[in-house]
């Protein structure tokens, strides 16, 4: 392999905003489960000592204008309330078919890392959010003062008495969506928000003495320029957070923003790439190191929560109607949407739900997708993949699985030829170019599911 761009015009380079790939495969490629299989039996050969639990909750007090997460705006008639009733259900269908084989105890089943997702978990009010850590410990048993405990929240909803909540429960990490100090650019994201607020919650957090603050921020806004994009991550970097998310912004189908009218891709595309290489070498310079394309942690700072790469990984457990679980033959979930409506269906059906003893919505993972996906995971950071590990799982070596994905990222000069010979890693282009990367290493099988899916 060489680390030269192609000159021969057999395909153009590929476009670097196609998809953000989180986890593969993705919700899109899932369908309804025939055989409705039972937990217990999904769960029997599985390995249990060091699982990962994600609870979701999807409610949200506003619905940004990029958002395509799985979440509705508000929760009326004690939503909430009912909501969590139907995840102490499911927590407790979950324990019993994990411990359906007889594991039990320190040697049986046990979580490494447990994470509050969304929507906004701090969405939920205090008290509320005292049962939520009560459906994991109490139900799931989960040891949340033990193991990284990561939890994201929201300008408006990180008060004083929701962050005392979760610190004594013992979060280690708190993830806030911010995407830009000015106020412009937020309305222009439709995230209306006033920067003096956003300043007031940070204070919160830093008060609150949760080891690992995250900010995160967006570039590719609607006139945002490299001045303003420099404000806002001086902005956060003076609240000298542990880590640092930068995203491109995505205009998706069925999000208010995905239903505007934007400037030519192409313009777009070099507007956001100029803006990320900005930021990443903006960071560099303050005493940040590179995670991935999206992840930077101060030099030095803990690692104190589950990030995104760790929360993928097989032998994850999800609690809630947004979210995923993962054993190594099938990922299943509940049904997806983005639609507002389709959306509070199928919330509406999660909290009257009584069984939920079985998978009902998923996929199958076979050898070819696990090894798509490990590769997936591990290229797309930035310290890049050790072949020994990937030839100990598989039994053979990512040049003689996908030679001609490999081929073509080398072409583009996205892989490091300087890596050393018992590594694969990425370039920083390559980094840069990390969602495009990411959906080329998509199967057939993925792509044409994706492909058929009926937005909705």
């Amino acid at each position: 392999m060489t680390n030269t761009t192609s000159t021969n015009g057999t395909a153009p380079p590929p476009r670097p905003y196609e998809s953000y790939v989180y986890a593969y495969p993705h919700k899109t490629a899932y369908r309804p489960l025939a055989d409705r299989p039972a937990l217990s039996g999904l769960w029997a050969g599985e390995r249990k000592d060091a699982l990962s639990l994600y609870l979701h909750i999807p409610f949200c007090e506003v619905r940004c204008g990029f958002c395509n997460l799985f979440t509705r705006i508000g929760a009326p008639d004690e939503l909430t309330t009912r909501y969590l009733d139907a995840l102490d259900r499911q927590a407790t269908a979950v324990a019993d078919a994990l411990h359906a084989d007889g594991t039990a105890g320190a040697d049986g089943v046990r979580f490494a890392a447990a994470a509050f997702g969304g929507g906004t978990p701090t969405f939920l009010n205090a008290g509320e959010l005292e049962r939520l850590c009560d459906i994991a410990e109490k139900r799931m048993g989960a040891d949340l003062r033990a193991v990284p405990l990561s939890v994201e929240t929201s300008p408006s909803t990180a008060t004083a008495d929701r962050l005392s909540v979760l610190a004594e429960r013992g979060a280690t990490r708190l993830s806030i969506g911010v995407q830009s100090f000015v106020e412009e650019e937020a309305r222009a994201a439709v995230r209306p928000q006033r920067r003096s607020d956003v300043e007031a919650a940070l204070g919160r957090i830093r008060d609150a003495r949760i080891p690992v603050l995250n900010i995160d921020l967006i570039y590719g806004i609607d006139g945002q320029t490299p001045e303003s994009w420099r404000l806002s991550l001086d902005a956060a970097l003076a609240w000298r957070p542990e880590e640092l998310y930068l995203y491109p912004l995505y205009a998706r189908p069925l999000t208010p923003l995905g239903r505007r009218a934007h400037p030519s891709e192409t313009d777009w595309d070099t507007q956001r790439l100029d803006l990320y290489r900005r930021g990443r070498d903006h960071l560099l310079a303050e005493g940040y190191e590179q995670v991935s394309m999206r992840m930077f942690r101060r030099i030095g700072a803990p690692h104190e929560g589950a990030d995104d790469y760790a929360c993928q990984t097989d032998g994850m457990i999800g609690l809630g109607c947004g979210a995923r679980s993962y054993t190594s033959e099938l990922h299943y979930s509940f049904d997806y949407a983005v639609g507002v409506r389709e959306i509070r269906n199928i919330i509406d059906d999660y909290t009257t739900t009584g069984d939920f003893s079985r998978a009902e919505v998923g996929r199958a993972v076979d050898t070819d997708e696990a090894r798509r996906r490990h590769l997936l995971q591990s290229l797309l950071q930035a310290e890049g993949m050790e072949l020994e590990e990937y030839r100990a799982r598989f039994g053979s070596r990512p040049g003689d699985d996908f030679p001609t994905e490999l081929d073509r990222f080398a072409d583009l000069g996205w892989l490091d030829t300087d890596a050393g010979p018992g590594l694969l890693r990425l370039t920083p282009e390559g980094l840069a170019h990390s969602d495009a990367l990411g959906p080329a290493l998509f199967s057939p099988a993925v792509r044409a599911a994706m492909a058929a899916y009926e937005p909705k």
